[in-house]
């Protein structure tokens, strides 16, 4: 990572969510990952053209976002997959060798960044507490908050005067893709007027693995509120939500401090969809 003075001037923030380490959907560099007991993972074809996006992702889109200036790098929960709901989609249900395979991916890049960040995710995927994620964030040099934790549960961060608040969670069971992201800010404003608070500018969530933004002005010039997309492919949890219908959405987000305000822009890598079966004429 680059020194303290580059953080400071940086004007770039990425955040990413959800890569799922461990997770035979998540993340996971091909060749062969080694795991426990000296056997070998080697990943699917999908895994395979998600890790070209993420290849992409990282070489391409982001010089060209950030204008090859410093930036500083957030993950925002979820990078590992755990031990969950009985399920039985884990690469390895030893959470070594997910830290392992979670490091392995994300490493490279934290080491591009001006400064590291990381947002403890859902339990049931990163350990009561957060403590596996607690972990590899350690492992991963992300800057500790005022307790000493190098994962947290949520962030504040003032990039060039302008706030902006990051927490995993959000409440997905809506129909329609702005009312989650409209309540968020909503509840924003209400929560920071009655305590006197400054309301953030921004507003970055995960966890429902799409990617949806409302955007409004106020005062201070544009007032957004985000659900970034995530870096694993579908699993039955997304079936059972309201992107049932939807590809995997992969990619990231950038937050960047231009000459006025604050604006963001987002990335989205398609994957195909599946063929239909043909019975008579054509699909």
């Amino acid at each position: 990572m680059s020194t303290k003075t580059e953080a400071a001037k940086a004007r770039s923030v990425i955040v990413i969510s959800d890569s799922h380490g461990g997770c035979r959907m998540g993340l996971c560099r091909p060749g062969g990952v080694k795991l426990d007991g000296g056997g070998k993972y080697y990943t699917s074809r999908l895994q395979d053209k998600q890790w070209a996006h993420w290849l992409h992702f990282c070489n391409t889109w982001i010089p060209s976002v950030t204008k090859r200036e410093p930036f500083i790098l957030i993950h925002n929960g979820d990078a590992l997959d755990g031990v969950h709901h009985g399920s039985t989609s884990q690469i390895s249900q030893n959470l070594t060798d997910q830290n392992n395979i979670a490091y392995d991916t994300l490493r490279r890049l934290v080491d591009k960044s001006a400064a590291y960040f990381h947002i403890r995710g859902t339990e049931a995927h990163v350990g009561s507490s957060g403590a596996q994620e607690e972990l590899l964030a350690r492992r991963l040099g992300a800057i500790p908050d005022s307790d000493g934790n190098h994962a947290r549960w949520e962030m504040w961060l003032s990039l060039h005067g302008h706030l902006c608040h990051l927490t995993h969670h959000i409440t997905g069971g809506t129909l329609y893709a702005s009312t989650a992201t409209g309540r968020e800010m909503v509840t924003n404003y209400v929560e920071s007027g009655r305590w006197g608070y400054r309301a953030a500018q921004v507003i970055v969530r995960s966890h429902l693995h799409v990617y949806e933004e409302s955007r409004e002005y106020g005062d201070g010039g544009l007032r957004i509120s985000l659900i970034t997309p995530a870096w694993q492919l579908k699993t039955s949890y997304v079936y059972r939500n309201r992107a049932r219908m939807s590809e995997p959405q992969l990619g990231g987000v950038l937050i960047r401090k231009g000459n006025e305000e604050l604006h963001t822009r987002a990335i989205v890598y398609p994957m195909q969809r599946s063929k239909p079966e043909v019975y008579g004429g054509k699909a």
